[in-house]
């Protein structure tokens, strides 16, 4: 019984610090986290229901890497390629996401991940070295229960040839 009760009590305090997440990155305080975190929303496959979770992220360019627990069940929306909506620092963007199974590919990006962000290596219980390079096979090891979602950020072109970010409408009351 204490396995259930601690489980529960995890999930509820899961779904306030999400509430809480996705509050603040919708807000004008966004700042505070949006440097690092931000909110993906997609349809769900087989439900058809628009769903919204907060994630951390690394960005380079139009492309966005995040990266989730396996065992979690919502990046299976991603599986193929969808349309999706990122809230990247107050503003809400087209984009496609995909979710990357092969492990082989999802650990060389957890290595290009942590050595971009090496502050995030202890969540990965991956240890850095010296030169503060994360372990390579601690974060193979680290790699085998996570997938690696791809997002292209939606780019339209303007005269002159110069690439902007295409922005998304996003209706609140189609969001959890």
């Amino acid at each position: 019984m204490v396995g259930i009760v601690g489980h529960t009590c995890n999930l509820w305090l899961v779904k306030i610090y999400t509430s809480i997440v996705k509050s603040i990155l919708r807000s004008p305080l966004h700042g505070l986290v949006s440097k690092n975190t931000m909110l993906i929303t997609f349809t769900g496959r087989k439900s058809g229901k628009v769903y919204t979770t907060p994630v951390g992220y690394v960005r380079n360019g139009n492309d966005i890497t995040v990266f989730s627990q396996r065992h979690s069940s919502w990046w299976r929306n991603l599986r193929g390629g969808a349309s999706v909506i990122v809230r990247l620092k107050g503003q809400d963007l087209k984009a496609i996401g995909q979710s990357i199974e092969d492990k082989k590919t999802v650990a060389a990006g957890l290595l290009a991940y942590l050595q971009k962000r090496p502050h995030y290596a202890k969540f990965f219980q991956v240890t850095l070295d010296p030169d503060g390079q994360p372990n390579p096979e601690e974060v193979a090891r680290a790699s085998q229960n996570r997938v690696m979602i791809r997002v292209q950020l939606a780019c339209m072109q303007r005269s002159g040839d110069q690439n902007h970010t295409d922005k998304a409408t996003v209706t609140p009351s189609s969001k959890k």
